[in-house]
């Protein structure tokens, strides 16, 4: 699966940095529409971490897929409702309090942090190797770590990971899913025509100024994963692994990203 990148058309006030994986908006808090280079394929998580942030306005990051080609789009000033009222097009605006969407059938059960290495989303595995931050080493960053994987780090906090997918069905649709630091908000829009190309939107809106997209690489999990899955599941704070009787680079990887 080729690298995840930003496409080249974009909103008026976005920069991408040389690699295509950083958007940042350079001005007003409008303008900020990007989207995957690539149509997204069935269950393929487009993954983006929140980087800067701009204190003054009101609003966060504004998520989605939309079925019309980038390339010959006119890109208008706003996702909502610019883009969206187009037709073809689901985006949803992240906020403090994005709950996860009750389920049909039941009351969703909320896995564990580090309790598998794939989220499933009815049929599809995502790799959580990715999905969710660690805070950069310093004195307190074990307490951002706890807030992450309890979920109660805001999901417009910088750092905060937040990614779409679709789902398909058997009747031939698909529902689209929000992911939030690890956790599916469940389906947020049904009966999308997954037949057709379906492109993600990220809309650098408002507050969030900077969004880095994050590379999910599908397939088994390496056998560095799955010991740094063991390893982080029986210590409490990273800063202890530094006396575990393990390789140099063992401990780097388990304590970083």
């Amino acid at each position: 699966m080729a690298a995840a990148r930003f496409h080249p058309v974009h909103g008026a006030n976005v920069r991408l940095d040389p690699s295509g994986t950083r958007a940042t908006r350079v001005a007003s808090f409008a303008h900020g529409l990007c989207f995957s280079r690539e149509p997204l394929g069935p269950g393929q998580l487009f993954l983006v971490e929140i980087e800067e942030k701009e204190p003054g306005w009101c609003g966060h990051l504004r998520v989605g897929l939309t079925a019309h080609d980038p390339a010959g789009l006119r890109v208008p000033e706003y996702s909502l409702p610019d883009l969206a009222s187009m037709g073809d097009t689901w985006v949803f605006a992240i906020t403090r309090h994005h709950n996860r969407v009750a389920r049909e059938g039941g009351e969703a059960r909320v896995r564990g942090f580090l309790s598998e290495p794939y989220l499933r989303i009815e049929q599809v595995r995502v790799p959580r190797d990715k999905l969710v931050g660690r805070s950069r080493p310093g004195r307190y960053s074990h307490i951002l770590d706890d807030l992450y994987k309890t979920n109660a780090l805001p999901p417009t906090a910088r750092r905060s990971r937040i990614g779409v997918l679709y789902a398909p069905r058997a009747d031939g649709t698909a529902d689209m899913h929000i992911v939030i630091n690890g956790e599916d908000m469940g389906p947020s829009a049904r009966n999308l025509p997954a037949a057709r190309p379906l492109y993600a939107v990220i809309d650098v809106f408002a507050s969030t100024k900077s969004v880095r997209v994050i590379q999910v690489e599908y397939g088994l999990p390496s056998l560095q994963t799955l010991c740094r899955l063991v390893i982080q599941k029986h210590i409490v704070h990273r800063l202890a692994m530094d006396g575990l009787d393990l390789p140099p680079l063992l401990k780097d990887f388990c304590k970083y990203e």
